[in-house]
């Protein structure tokens, strides 16, 4: 299954981020490499959210990531949630559908 972490950014977050945008990385490319974590950013103008992808067999895998993430601990993240996500197009999707051809 696939889930995302959206994550709602604070208003000083660009200012505040350099201070943990390392230990932050690492944490995001350390799941990558477990094969957690399928892509991750933020959004940009304004730069209020971001966005991370998950697969796994249970939300729990963000969650733990979430309350783990500098930038959640450190309140550069006012507040977050887990989504699962039903993807249907594309390499990676979960459930692949396809309509008549």
């Amino acid at each position: 299954m696939h889930y995302l972490l959206c994550y709602d950014l604070a208003a000083n977050y660009l200012d505040r981020r350099a201070e943990f945008r390392d230990e932050h990385l690492k944490l995001a490319w350390d799941a990558q490499e477990r094969g957690e974590i399928v892509i991750a950013g933020a959004l940009t103008e304004p730069a209020d959210m971001a966005l991370l992808m998950f697969q796994g067999d249970s939300p729990d895998v963000a969650e733990r990531f979430a309350k783990a993430d500098p930038y959640v601990t450190n309140g550069l993240v006012t507040g977050y949630r887990v989504r699962q996500w039903n993807t249907v197009v594309g390499d990676g999707a979960h459930q692949k559908a396809r309509g008549r051809l």
